[in-house]
């Protein structure tokens, strides 16, 4: 029998996953069977990624498209090439995003509007983009990367808070006007993960020991954590999961 986590034939295309988190989970996809489209802003760094997938998974299965997501026009073009080159894409995953970190008091109207397109307003025009194919074809996974800001605050990351509150609203919008059409559309919203971007907060022993003592799990999140519920929503085990936003964050959010 298929396994209903397999994702062969299925084209994904990951937005800022030329590094980081995004990386990580194009290879979780990857591994389970997708071929990627990966995604960057600049053209260079996302070849560098495509060139490692492509070592690791075949040619065949490895594409890259750098563009501006915050720039419909770009989006446009970008989903074109993603889906000329690679094919119509099964999977979207919003995963660019930006964090500024300044008390509200001393922020630039202008950084905010730069973190709320980049963290919100990207996932409205690529999803957009990539749902118009979807709903022709009649079927369609997006999945959008939210945090535990999505639910939680803390100081000096106002902007980023917003937005990924927002995140999950649009999650929501996005199901109630095109489940319909066959999609799945959800959120993935990750607690303190370790990464080489938060390596020197890992090695702050104040901040250390506060993620600690705050989740449940009593250990930071990994980026395998983030990849097999990625897997699974985008595949056909949770075709039934529609306008969910799901914590992976070691029970984070579930305790006072």
């Amino acid at each position: 029998m298929t396994s209903p986590f397999d994702l062969s034939g299925r084209t994904a295309l990951v937005t800022g996953s030329s590094r980081g988190i995004g990386r990580a989970l194009a290879r979780g996809l990857a591994d389970a069977g997708a071929t990627l489209v990966l995604h960057g802003r600049d053209p260079e760094r996302a070849e560098e990624a495509r060139r490692e997938f492509a070592t690791a998974y075949g040619e065949d299965r490895a594409y890259a498209v750098a563009f501006d997501v915050t720039d419909a026009e770009s989006v446009q073009a970008g989903v074109r090439e993603a889906e000329e080159k690679a094919g119509p894409l099964a999977i979207l995953v919003n995963n660019a995003g930006i964090q500024h970190r300044v008390p509200l008091f001393d922020l630039d109207p202008t950084d905010w509007d730069r973190v709320i397109r980049t963290d919100l307003t990207s996932a409205f025009l690529v999803g957009r983009e990539a749902a118009r194919g979807m709903a022709a074809r009649g079927g369609g996974k997006i999945i959008n990367i939210c945090s535990v800001q999505t639910d939680l605050a803390r100081p000096s990351i106002g902007a980023y808070t917003a937005a990924k509150g927002g995140l999950r609203n649009l999650t929501r919008a996005m199901t109630a006007e095109w489940a319909g059409s066959g999609l799945q559309i959800n959120g993935i919203a990750p607690g303190y993960i370790h990464t080489e971007m938060t390596q020197n907060l890992v090695d702050d022993p104040e901040f250390n020991s506060w993620i600690l003592s705050r989740t449940p799990a009593r250990r930071w999140g990994t980026v395998e954590d983030i990849a097999g519920p990625v897997v699974w929503l985008a595949s056909s085990a949770s075709d039934f999961v529609n306008g969910q936003t799901i914590f992976v964050d070691g029970g984070m959010t579930v305790v006072v």
